[in-house]
């Protein structure tokens, strides 16, 4: 499969991550080539510091939505509580590792994380990524992200309706993952 294609073709799935799970989140984060761990933590990331930010993740309850396969954990999506912002409002991030990029899996799992923001009474979500990082833009652009430039730093607020839970940010170009994504929640 070429780099540029827009679906998934491999047999893993997309899920929640369990609390016991996240050492295997981990060790995806420290999987990153250095472009996309830049990418994940706008700037440069040391094993030391991605070990200490996935235990922090799993003491404060951090959501992570992950694309498993053979045990392994290849992409993943998060989502963090921001209390000190109003309205409610989640900061989300995504790492997919090199191998996967741009074959629609950071897309599936934007989606399935909006989902599970808008259940949990979220009604913004925010995501922050360096200027550089034209594979976020974009995502984040498909999904109806306000994009501003702060400081330095790309930023977008996605506003959630919590009218009918269903996932109305899907952009037209993803409609066979929404079929993937609600078949993998289903199979959850």
């Amino acid at each position: 499969m070429s780099s540029t294609s827009s679906t998934i073709n491999h047999p893993g799935q997309v899920r929640g991550l369990r609390p016991s799970e996240m050492s295997l989140f981990r060790d995806h984060l420290l999987r990153l080539d250095a472009e996309s761990r830049r990418d994940r933590f706008n700037g440069t990331a040391s094993d030391h510091f991605i070990m200490r930010y996935a235990e922090r993740c799993l003491q404060d309850g951090t959501t992570v939505v992950g694309y498993v396969e053979n045990g392994r954990v290849l992409g993943a999506a998060e989502l963090h509580e921001r209390p000190d912002l109003t309205p409610p409002t989640g900061e989300i991030a995504f790492s997919v590792e090199r191998e996967l990029q741009h074959r629609g899996l950071g897309a599936v799992l934007f989606q399935r994380l909006v989902a599970h923001a808008r259940a949990l009474g979220y009604t913004r979500l925010r995501v922050t990524t360096h200027p550089q990082n034209r594979a976020m833009r974009s995502l984040a652009a498909k999904f109806h992200a306000r994009l501003t430039f702060e400081e330095g730093e790309t930023v977008g607020l996605i506003e959630l309706s919590q009218d009918d839970g269903e996932p109305d940010l899907v952009p037209r170009s993803i409609a066979p993952l929404t079929l993937l994504a609600r078949a993998t929640e289903a199979a959850a």
